[in-house]
């Protein structure tokens, strides 16, 4: 039977595969696993969920689950995921439940796990929750039961730290920033004001059924507009939960996650923040922020796609800056997650203090052109370690040069083998890629 939870907790079609149901029991097996992993005291959980509707309703069946097994639980209401996770810390909570599917579609949901401090949970803690999932035991009654309570002000807690690690105030910047009708709507465009920018908010009026509909990080063109129409000087999108942001500047150009890492990375190399002046990111990093870095005396460490691939690079080598393309940039001395309005603060902070535009500082980074194509296959492994395959792709490595770059990758869930290239100009990227697609679906 396939996990449980993927590579971001558990997802689904809300009341079709996450049903109630289900997200009771993922909660109380939660609860008793932590319960059996620290006895001294009664678990303390922390509940938020994005404004999609079916939040709702999951978010009463996590409550329940959670009571149910004993846990107390904080509710903390409508919230961006990163603001979950720093309240799990900041409340001193054995556990947090963030209910989002992210940037999916309204009618998806989903349940995110963060253990003690913030953290991701570890893959076999995940593993045991999974194992207890209707699992007969014994439940608490009485005063055992958990109680349930709000969190009035969460949103100011999680703002009030946000501010703190903002090193510019941004006065003199006017900003329209796109929420995505989602959990951003109020905490973005509030913070942002507070730091000092003039701000046009746009898609922040969130109905439950609006989330990620046409807007927010996956649909930059209204953002575009808006910054263009209001003369403003940056424009930033977020995703329905709001842990990721991206960019576009003054012109409507898009500024993606790449190359806010890379304005970023050298800022804090500047002021002596980038530890072992080094940047992590994902192999499906742009090779423009590898020559980037390289010529600035940046070392860039890269890992498997997957934000908690990043998390575990930053942990093991003691790193402070690490991120993926779409957006997802984590700054591990100041939040456990990737946070989408602490780097839009961030990146804001950066124009606001250098007197430079976000054009300006984009350009350290010239994006080559990328093409990836998705080839479905039989057995993806065995293609993957054809000869002639590996004769293929070496042939148009030696072609590129160090002003390219290939990338042959499985599919975690799918039998397909993506096959990105980079070169550059589209023309060549697009070419090689395509002859690359033949050998492997030959090869298939």
């Amino acid at each position: 039977m396939a996990r449980l939870f993927g590579t971001d907790g558990v997802r689904g079609l809300a009341n079709a595969d996450l049903t109630p149901e289900l997200a009771l029991a993922v909660a109380a097996s939660a609860a008793r696993v932590l319960a059996a992993h620290d006895r001294s005291h009664r678990p303390v959980a922390v509940v938020g969920r994005d404004p999609r509707a079916s939040g709702e309703m999951l978010e009463a069946a996590v409550v329940a689950g959670l009571a149910s097994a004993g846990a107390d639980v904080l509710r903390v209401g409508v919230q961006p995921t990163p603001a979950v996770a720093y309240l799990v810390s900041a409340l001193n909570a054995d556990l947090g439940v963030m209910i989002s599917a992210s940037h999916n579609p309204m009618p998806d949901n989903g349940i995110k796990l963060f253990a003690a401090g913030g953290n991701k949970l570890p893959d076999d803690i995940e593993d045991e929750i999974e194992a207890g999932i209707g699992a007969e035991t014994p439940r608490p009654t009485g005063a055992r039961v958990g109680r349930v309570s709000d969190v009035d002000d969460a949103v100011d807690r999680y703002t009030e730290h946000l501010l703190a690690a903002t090193p510019h105030p941004l006065a003199g910047l006017r900003v329209v920033v796109d929420c995505a009708n989602g959990a951003a709507s109020y905490a973005a465009p509030e913070v942002y004001r507070k730091a000092g920018a003039e701000v046009i908010a746009i898609h922040a009026e969130p109905d439950g059924i609006n989330i990620n509909d046409g807007c927010g990080s996956t649909h930059m063109e209204q953002l575009r507009t808006a910054v263009r129409e209001h003369g403003a000087d940056l424009g930033i999108a977020h995703d329905g939960d709001a842990d990721r942001c991206l960019a576009v500047d003054a012109s409507g150009e898009l500024v993606d996650g790449d190359q806010i890492m890379a304005i970023l990375a050298l800022a804090m190399a500047e002021s002596g923040e980038l530890a072992r002046d080094t940047l992590v990111a994902t192999v499906m990093s742009n090779l423009g922020l590898h020559l980037a870095m390289r010529e600035r005396g940046v070392h860039l460490k890269t890992t498997a796609v997957g934000d908690r691939y990043v998390l575990e690079e930053l942990r093991a080598g003691g790193y402070a800056l690490g991120g993926e393309q779409s957006g997802h940039v984590v700054f591990p001395a100041l939040a456990t997650t990737g946070d989408g309005l602490l780097t839009a603060l961030r990146v804001m902070s950066r124009v606001a203090a250098s007197g430079k535009s976000l054009a300006e500082l984009a350009a350290v980074m010239r994006r080559l052109p990328q093409v990836l194509v998705n080839v479905r296959v039989a057995d993806k492994a065995a293609v993957v370690a054809s000869p002639a395959v590996a004769e293929a792709v070496a042939e148009v490595e030696a072609e590129l040069g160090e002003q390219g770059r290939v990338l042959l990758r499985q599919s975690g869930t799918e039998q397909l083998v993506r096959v990105m290239v980079e070169a550059p100009s589209q023309e060549i990227a697009q070419a090689a890629a395509d002859r690359l697609a033949g050998v492997v679906a030959a090869v298939a």
